[in-house]
């Protein structure tokens, strides 16, 4: 799949990426049921190496979806929750053994979590909501942590699902902020709007994820200017992508911003949180509770990328951050056992708590798809969207995948007037009502046949099969 324009985030520039599908049968009380999953394989998030390139790192997602998948078919019969816990426990051993870092791990353990939780749903006939507040999966939340031993679902999951939610607009580094600023470099080559007021307008934008580089000299201007452009009324978090030192070399940045009156403005009107401005690698660093004790009045912190191990979050929360983020490709266990977390935490503690919704350049039909199930079932109101405006809609999927969608998913998807489906936002909102009456995927059992098959032990077949990635 190759982007619209380039989109710039942390130390990677996307273009273009690879997008994997998994597709599972599973027998559930004698009967066969079928579920789907997918992910977008983007450069340089899960391992953040600037000295390899993708070609490289590729080899490694491959690898650890494959060891998943060899765990799965090897399990013995068991409820939704034991073949989770056997697939984590193995992988997570295996990742520790051969060195592959567990958010690259944890790749593998979600695909097979969300294939199969979508065969369940559909063998149960019940949307995902339903099923995980009714604890059909079995969850023994005390045996993923044991401070959360007797908690039930029932007990943090909202009532009913979220039947609408905001979309949060990435703005990416590299990212037109006017019409002025389309150039020949990034312009696209079609008419869905590019620039950020363009955007604006064209979808009715209240939220926004604004990413900073860590650079005073890119970051003070551009956040004037947006400043400008986003007036006092705009809420927005800020993604540092791992690109400080610290959170005391965060902090000087932080500081240094505030002494602009435009900008001062600006995070005193619409900050929500912070997410990940220091390295993973130094996240849970134990200056780090220092740190945070010595700046009264701080801004709320979350961890993204540093969330990678299924004790993460409580460590965290030890050293004074003040939530997550929850992506589908970090895990559904996991996302659930952070929720419950935070559910038990926001009781006692004076700093208010936050499971942010977070993207992954995630594009429907399936993985969009399923990321807004979980942010619904998890009650979570504004979730970042970025997918559908660095890429094209859905034109890269066949055309039965697209009439699917349309015929199915009216209210999330419209026609574009090239003819493509493109994710129909309204008033900076997203319509959840036909979702919300599916199993964990789309509604029918999506037509793949024309894809490519994988080889997973073939990365460079992967990367050929397609357009190059450059």
């Amino acid at each position: 799949m190759r982007t619209r324009f380039p989109f710039k985030y942390g130390i990677a520039s996307l273009t273009a990426l690879p997008h994997l599908v998994l597709k599972v049968a599973v027998e559930i009380d004698g009967n066969l049921a079928e579920g789907i999953a997918s992910e977008g394989l983007p450069p340089k998030w899960f391992t953040k190496n600037p000295d390899t390139t993708f070609e490289q790192d590729l080899p490694a997602m491959l690898e650890v979806i494959g060891h998943a998948a060899e765990l799965a078919l090897s399990a013995p019969p068991s409820s939704f929750f034991d073949l989770w816990f056997k697939i984590h426990d193995a992988q997570s051993a295996w990742a520790s053994e051969t060195g592959h870092p567990p958010l690259l791990a944890n790749l593998g353990v979600s695909l097979m979590e969300r294939g199969l939780l979508d065969a369940l749903c559909r063998h149960l006939g019940s949307g995902l909501h339903a099923v995980l507040r009714e604890n059909q999966l079995g969850l023994r939340l005390g045996e993923v942590r044991p401070e959360l031993s007797g908690t039930d679902p029932v007990s943090f999951l909202p009532e009913r699902p979220l039947f609408s939610i905001r979309a949060r607009h990435t703005i990416g580094l590299g990212d037109p902020l006017t019409p002025a600023d389309v150039t020949e470099e990034n312009r696209a080559a079609d008419n869905l709007p590019l620039d950020l007021e363009s955007c604006i307008r064209t979808y009715g934008l209240t939220h926004f994820k604004i990413k900073v580089c860590g650079n005073l000299e890119i970051d003070l201007p551009r956040l004037e200017a947006l400043s400008d452009l986003l007036g006092p009324e705009a809420l927005f978090t800020l993604d540092g992508n791992e690109q400080y030192s610290s959170i005391n070399a965060f902090r000087e940045h932080w500081e240094a911003w505030r002494e602009k009156e435009k900008i001062r403005a600006l995070l005193d009107t619409g900050l929500l949180l912070i997410e990940q401005p220091a390295h993973r690698d130094e996240t849970f660093s134990s200056s780090v509770a220092t740190e945070f004790a010595d700046w009264p009045g701080r801004p709320s912190f979350i961890i993204d990328e540093a969330d990678g191990a299924i004790d993460s979050l409580p460590q965290a929360l030890a050293l004074g951050y003040d939530g997550a983020s929850h992506k589908n490709c970090k895990g559904i266990v996991k996302g659930i056992a952070n929720a419950a977390s935070l559910a038990r935490d926001r009781k006692k503690r004076e700093r208010p708590v936050h499971l942010s919704g977070e993207d992954l350049a995630n594009v429907g039909p399936i993985a969009l798809f399923q990321d807004l199930a979980m942010m619904a079932a998890l009650g979570i109101s504004h979730v970042e969207r970025n997918g559908h405006h660095y890429f094209k809609g859905l034109s890269a999927w066949p055309e039965s995948v697209q009439a699917s969608m349309l015929e199915n998913h009216g209210d999330l998807y419209r026609v574009h007037p090239e003819g493509y489906p493109t994710l129909g936002i309204k008033d900076g909102m997203l319509d959840l009502t036909s979702m919300n009456a599916s199993p964990f995927g789309p509604r029918e059992l999506l037509d793949l046949s024309s894809l490519d098959p994988v080889d997973l032990a073939d990365p460079t077949g992967f990367i050929s099969s397609g357009l190059p990635i450059d």
